[in-house]
């Protein structure tokens, strides 16, 4: 079974720490960023970064369905990870400058993927369908922290 990997990043017109600080509230923010792919949102604990539980369900395509239960550590500044207690998906934000009154995001999610045929349609087609999904939440992440910085 090798390992999966989906990476996706944007320039946002925004400083890192306001779009680090968005990605990380999960409790108030977080939910407006994620798109139709994404349902049953709740923080279980905590709410903003280091040491929250948020569960999701994420519909990949019309048939596969993950019920994911992520713990959000901090281990350096301008990352979060997102581990899944419910399979072996991990998943970093990681938001660094880039450039005066912006910044770049990125994503990127690894898991070990399955055996077999299987396997090989599965690191075929996962990593550019869950970067498509991904690319929408980075779109309504720049949205949001942009429309922040005009008001």
């Amino acid at each position: 079974m090798a390992q999966v990997e989906s990476t996706t990043q944007r320039i946002i017109a925004a400083d890192a720490a306001t779009v680090f600080d968005t990605l990380a509230d999960y409790e108030n923010t977080r939910a407006k960023l994620l798109p139709e792919q994404f349902s049953e949102y709740e923080v279980r604990e905590g709410g903003d970064g280091e040491g929250t539980l948020v569960h999701w369900k994420l519909q990949a395509t019309s048939k596969r369905i993950r019920d994911c239960l992520l713990e959000v550590t901090e281990p350096t500044d301008g990352q979060l990870i997102e581990k899944d207690r419910n399979s072996s998906m991990v998943t970093t934000w990681t938001v660094t400058p880039a450039g005066e009154g912006s910044c770049q995001a990125v994503v990127t999610s690894v898991w070990t993927g399955a055996g077999g045929i299987g396997g090989f349609f599965e690191r075929t087609f996962a990593p550019k369908g869950l970067a498509r999904i991904y690319d929408l939440v980075l779109a309504n992440l720049a949205t949001e922290v942009e429309k922040e910085g005009k008001e």
